[in-house]
């Protein structure tokens, strides 16, 4: 390990974390980056977005490497844009545990990730989805979301907050389904036991790269597991408060460079 920087593998969530507000990369933080790799540390990104809507950023960052997709159900290779392992979501517990939740909660707003390198997001009728640049393809029936299969299904509630419904949907099919919430308005049920950590565990073995040689940078409660598998977790100043309480640190927000500030100490720039 190299004495000018104390870990191997930085692990990065995207959203809220590496990418700022107008989902750009800044150029301290590339520069910063940059320099740890030059010091010995591999970057990896990991991110709760499938691969079809991670990919375009790691082409404009000119990122060859390997990427945790989908909190942990992808593990893709973007110089060879090709995935090398991938978990999907058993369509019928899935469908048992929405009518759990549905049982205790009523009707639930949905959305669903495809699997696979091209998979499409499917947004059904009622779900608040932001217009942006990323793609998605409008559904009419809920039972459209079960065609093929799945990384994950997305649920939102008339007028629960995303942490009451992630703590209803947890309560009611945590027994099925994993929940996290990932973002605004993001509440995710996901293959029973996959988390950011699974996928990052599986990459860092492949990279030749321990827990215990890792940092890790996030800003929501998804990142809570990737935190406790790595060395030390950094939480942005705009993170989640459940993410800060268990956080080693923190640092400055995502669109005021908390990353490279905590790479420009550590490098002893």
């Amino acid at each position: 390990m190299s004495a000018a920087f104390p870990y191997k593998l930085i692990a990065t969530d995207l959203d809220g974390t590496l990418l700022r507000s107008d989902a750009t990369v800044s150029t301290r933080t590339r520069e910063a980056l940059a320099a740890a790799s030059a010091a010995g540390a591999q970057h990896i990104v990991v991110t709760g977005r499938a691969v079809p809507w991670t990919k375009h950023v790691l082409d404009d960052l000119g990122y060859e490497g390997l990427a945790v997709c989908g909190q942990g159900a992808q593990v893709y290779h973007a110089g060879e844009h090709r995935l090398l392992t991938a978990v999907t979501l058993d369509r019928q517990i899935a469908g048992l545990a929405l009518a759990k939740v549905e049982a205790e909660v009523g009707p639930l707003l949905l959305a669903a990730s495809r699997a696979g390198l091209d998979g499409d997001v499917l947004v059904g009728p009622g779900y608040r989805y932001e217009e942006g640049p990323l793609p998605y393809v409008p559904i009419t029936s809920a039972e459209d979301l079960w065609s093929a299969p799945l990384n994950k299904v997305y649920v939102q509630h008339p007028t629960l907050s995303d942490d009451e419904l992630a703590q209803a949907a947890h309560q009611a099919a945590g027994g099925l389904v994993g929940v996290t919430m990932a973002g605004e308005g993001i509440v995710e049920l996901l293959p029973l036991g996959l988390s950011k950590a699974t996928g990052l565990s599986l990459a860092a073995r492949r990279l030749g790269v321990k827990a215990t040689e890792s940092i890790a940078f996030g800003d929501m409660p998804n990142d809570i597991s990737m935190f406790a598998w790595a060395s030390h977790g950094v939480a942005m100043e705009n993170a989640h408060d459940e993410l800060k309480s268990v956080a080693d640190e923190v640092t400055a927000s995502n669109d005021e460079d908390g990353i490279a500030v905590v790479l420009e100490r550590l490098l002893g720039s």
